[in-house]
């Protein structure tokens, strides 16, 4: 195998305020901090599945237009409980709702404009 594994490198305006997303939110641990000048520009978050390198938008700190960034989707386990958890934080979250290819899902925009969809396999019967 040529490669182990791969970190995404996610960048933010606002790291101490992307935390609230990625560490309050869906539950990662921070750590390996990097400061300068007594500010937050670097750190790692993880659990024992995925894990992303936070880094501090280069350039300016205003999201260009039309700037799409980076999607993810997400296999939460209780798809439910983790909604209510990112509405009870202030996120704007869409209903769950079940999809024709076999995915319950729901969306939700981080504080750096992020789009992120938290999807699990649709239980059928029939």
């Amino acid at each position: 195998m040529l490669v182990e594994s791969c970190i995404p490198v996610i960048p933010s305006a606002d790291l101490e305020k992307s935390l609230r997303f990625w560490v309050e939110g869906v539950g990662l641990i921070m750590d390996r901090p990097m400061r300068q000048d007594g500010r937050l520009i670097g750190c790692m978050v993880h659990n024992g599945h995925v894990c992303f390198w936070l880094n501090q938008r280069a350039g300016s700190p205003i999201k260009p237009p039309d700037f799409e960034g980076i999607r993810l989707y997400w296999a939460p386990s209780d798809i439910h409980g983790l909604r209510e958890r990112l509405k009870e934080l202030g996120f704007n979250v869409s209903e769950i709702a079940d999809r024709d290819y076999g995915q319950t899902e729901f969306f939700v925009t981080d504080d750096d404009g992020y789009s992120h969809c938290f999807g699990v396999a649709t239980n059928k019967k029939g």
